[in-house]
């Protein structure tokens, strides 16, 4: 997700901190959170990863308003239904259109989901399912914009670019309780035929 974005020459701060689903981290900047990874298979990786994207790199006690995000994201991925839209997010870089589908994302509550298509309408571009899928596939943001809640049509899961692929997106959306197709965790089965 996050290791499309640019190289960025700016300062930033990094913490790393465990969750249901393995060590995250979080990397921050004074305009706000500047991205979200998920595990990988080693800590060595993550951080080779990051190092990739930010060039300027420093891990560091985060401030209130990223421990909260800490706290919130760490609770969300133990079960508990958390709203992550508090949190203050680096948008500087990113496209516009970009900008929208996150935005709509956000909206989407634990437990629910959404479509590509869903998102596309929303936006007013019904044509650019596409598009959406290419711009959740590049979310730096990961749990905070919940990409993993984003299915494609039919109740397939769709792709997910993060490390672990679609099995970490079901995971977190089991973890969630999400309802895909009118059971937990169903993902990549033939929808049910309409009778009507």
């Amino acid at each position: 997700m996050s290791h499309t974005m640019p190289t960025d020459s700016e300062l930033h701060a990094l913490a790393l901190f465990g969750t249901a689903v393995g060590q995250c981290a979080l990397v921050w900047n004074d305009h706000g959170i500047a991205a979200v990874q998920l595990p990988e298979t080693s800590e060595a990786r993550m951080l080779s990863r990051l190092h990739s994207q930010f060039s300027l790199l420093a891990p560091a006690t985060p401030p209130p308003d990223m421990e909260q995000a800490i706290e919130a994201m760490t609770a969300l991925l133990g079960g508990e239904a958390r709203d992550l839209r508090f949190c203050t997010l680096d948008l500087r870089h990113t496209p516009p259109f970009h900008r929208r589908v996150y935005a709509i994302t956000q909206d989407i509550l634990p437990g629910k989901t959404s479509t590509y298509g869903d998102i596309a309408a929303q936006l007013g571009e019904p044509g650019s399912a596409r598009a959406v899928g290419q711009a959740l596939g590049r979310n730096p943001f990961p749990i905070i914009v919940p990409c993993h809640r984003v299915l494609a049509s039919g109740a397939q899961s769709g792709g997910f670019s993060a490390p672990g692929g679609v099995s970490t997106k079901l995971r977190m959306l089991l973890i969630e309780g999400a309802e895909i197709g009118g059971a937990p965790g169903l993902f990549d089965r033939e929808p049910p035929h309409s009778t009507s």
